[in-house]
C-alpha cells in the first residue's frame, strides 16, 4: 500500500433520487495498493456510490477523482482503468474459459496480441488448461469466482471493484479467493472490496462502514474494534448499525 498516492478521493460525494439522499456527502480517501472494504447494511447505499466510483452513474453533487479522473467529465478513462467484478461474476455460461477471457479482454481495450500472451498465461497461472475449452455453466462456483477475479484485472487496471464477490461460495475457497486479492493489491492494484462477511472485512488494510446513506466509521479494523469496544467487526458493525 503506498498513502502518499490516492487511487480514490471522494469530498462530499452525494446523490440524490427527488428528494431522497441514497449518498450524503461521504468522505474518503483509498490508497494505491489498499484493500479498502466499503461496508454497509442492504439499503446502505453502498451499490449506488460503487456505480458513481465505476463512471456508471453520475453525482448529485461532491467532488470526485477515481484512478486520477474527474467522474463527471472523464468517464471514458475511468472505465479503462478499472476492473470490476459482482457476486454474480459477470461471466457468460453459455461460453467457453478461453471465450471469456477473449470477450472481456477485448471489452477492456486490449490489443489482440496482448489478448492471446495474457489469456495463456492467465489459463497457465490458475491450471485451467484441462478446462480451457469447458463451458462456464459446467465449472465448479469456486473456479468461476477465479476466473472472475482474474478476468477482472488482467487488462492491470489501476483499481479493481469487488462487489460482494464471495457470496455463496465455501470458506476454505473464500479464504483461496482472498489470497488471490493479496496479490492483485501486493502488484499495486488498489482492491476497492463490499462484503457482507464480516471476518473478511477484517482482512482489508482499512474499512468504512455505512448506515442510511452516511458514512459512520472508517479505519483499521483493530482500530475500530479497540474504538468501539468490540469483541470482532460484527459487533462493531452490529452496534453501528443499530445505532
Amino acid at each position: 500500500m503506498n498513502t502518499t498516492e490516492i487511487a480514490i478521493k471522494a469530498r462530499n460525494l452525494t446523490k440524490k433520487f427527488g428528494s431522497f439522499a441514497a449518498n450524503k456527502e461521504l468522505n474518503f480517501d483509498v490508497y494505491k495498493g489498499e484493500i479498502f472494504g466499503f461496508l454497509g447494511a442492504n439499503g446502505a447505499g453502498k451499490t449506488t456510490a460503487i456505480k458513481i466510483l465505476c463512471g456508471l452513474s453520475k453525482p448529485t453533487s461532491g467532488e470526485i477523482n477515481v484512478a486520477g479522473f474527474n467522474v463527471y467529465s472523464q468517464t471514458g478513462q475511468i472505465k479503462k482503468n478499472i476492473g470490476y467484478m459482482s457476486q454474480k461474476f459477470s461471466l457468460y455460461e453459455d461460453l467457453t474459459v478461453w471465450e471469456n477471457i477473449r470477450f472481456y479482454a477485448g471489452i477492456y481495450g486490449m490489443p489482440k496480441k496482448a489478448i492471446q500472451e495474457e489469456a495463456d498465461k492467465l489459463i497457465q497461472k490458475l491450471g485451467f488448461e484441462h478446462a480451457r475449452d469447458k463451458l462456464i455453466g459446467a465449472l465448479p462456483l469456486g473456479w468461476k469466482q477465479k476466473l472472475a477475479f482474474s478476468i477482472a484485472i488482467i487488462h492491470k487496471p489501476a483499481i479493481v471493484f469487488l462487489d460482494e464477490p464471495t457470496g455463496g461460495v465455501d470458506p476454505i475457497t473464500r479464504r483461496q479467493f482472498w489470497e488471490l486479492i493479496y496479490e492483485a493489491a501486493h502488484e499495486g492494484i488498489t482492491v476497492f472490496v463490499t462484503t457482507h462477511y464480516m471476518d473478511e472485512a477484517e482482512y482489508c488494510d482499512r474499512l468504512s462502514i455505512m448506515v442510511a446513506g452516511e458514512i459512520k466509521a472508517i479505519g483499521k479494523p483493530l482500530d475500530l474494534i479497540n474504538k468501539y469496544e468490540a469483541k470482532d467487526m460484527d459487533e462493531v458493525f452490529v452496534k453501528l448499525a443499530r445505532g
